[in-house]
């Protein structure tokens, strides 16, 4: 009797969290759709500021990133008034946003443009990201393409979703016909690493650059591509779209091929945060080469 009353309250946990998930998924996807229709109202209209906080470099912004991330910063604050908060953007550019009372507690991660300069230029590849870590760990994420309108969502144990279709992460092995991300900004101690130049000299995979580390992250969630490579990301560039592949059965690791996750938010500045997202059968031979050439 003991183990079965043991049982019925871990059941009744895990079904309450779910719910509980769930309902601050549909939230935080309501808060992403909410602040896509404010960057589109600045699309075409903005100005290329620069921030120069010490963990970038005069790094791309603009007013829509920041009036993006207040709202989503206000709708956390009156529906999660205890959590925490880590924001890319701040109104000076001289710092990030970073409210964490309890870094291993509920801590909400934005990204309120993802891709701030193809949305400078004109071109319609940027996102809104909002990730929800507990303990350190993506507990949901919401992804959402602006321009193209569509919203990818992840809860832990939920599975992953663009809309209502379920996602699932590639698992056949690298072919020919496999598709691979590849970040925009290859540098590392400013110099472009040896793995690098064995991709871009490669003719066997499809190399793809969209210049927005999460959609192409997101990518790899919904089985369009093998892998997703990203260099000079930060936190807000990968919890997000991290829900999605995880969830989709994928791997996310660091080129170590270490977890990035559970990831210690004390202190957190905005340091970077290099990532290779893949499908179960090509993470390995991914890492291989990235770690075979530094």
């Amino acid at each position: 009797m003991g183990g079965e009353s043991f049982a019925a309250d871990v059941n009744v946990a895990y079904f309450a969290e779910a719910m509980s998930l769930s309902h601050d998924l549909q939230y935080a996807a309501e808060l992403a759709r909410g602040a896509g229709k404010i960057v589109l109202e600045h699309y075409g209209k903005v100005e290329r500021l620069t921030k120069t906080h010490a963990a970038a470099s005069a790094e791309a912004v603009t007013e829509a990133d920041r009036a993006s991330q207040r709202f989503i910063v206000a709708g956390l604050r009156k529906r999660f008034p205890d959590d925490g908060v880590v924001g890319e953007e701040s109104e000076t550019g001289e710092s990030i946003t970073f409210e964490c009372k309890s870094p291993r507690g509920r801590n909400w991660v934005i990204d309120p443009i993802d891709g701030t300069n193809n949305f400078i230029a004109g071109l319609g590849i940027f996102g809104v990201c909002i990730a929800l870590l507990d303990d350190g760990v993506p507990a949901l994420g919401v992804v959402y393409d602006v321009a193209r309108d569509v919203m990818y969502t992840a809860a832990r144990g939920e599975g992953a979703w663009c809309g209502s279709r379920r996602m699932n992460v590639l698992t056949t092995p690298l072919s020919e016909s496999s598709m691979i991300m590849f970040t925009s900004n290859l540098l590392t101690r400013g110099r472009c690493p040896n793995w690098a130049h064995q991709f871009l000299g490669q003719d066997q995979w499809k190399l793809r650059i969209l210049g927005s580390a999460a959609l192409e992250a997101t990518y790899v969630a919904a089985g369009v591509a093998h892998g997703a490579i990203t260099v000079n990301g930060k936190l807000w560039d990968v919890a997000a779209s991290a829900a999605l592949v995880l969830e989709a059965g994928g791997v996310m690791t660091d080129f170590a091929g270490r977890s990035i996750f559970p990831f210690d938010l004390a202190d957190y500045a905005g340091a970077k945060v290099p990532f290779l997202a893949a499908g179960p059968a090509a993470h390995k031979p991914l890492l291989d080469l990235i770690r075979a050439h530094p």
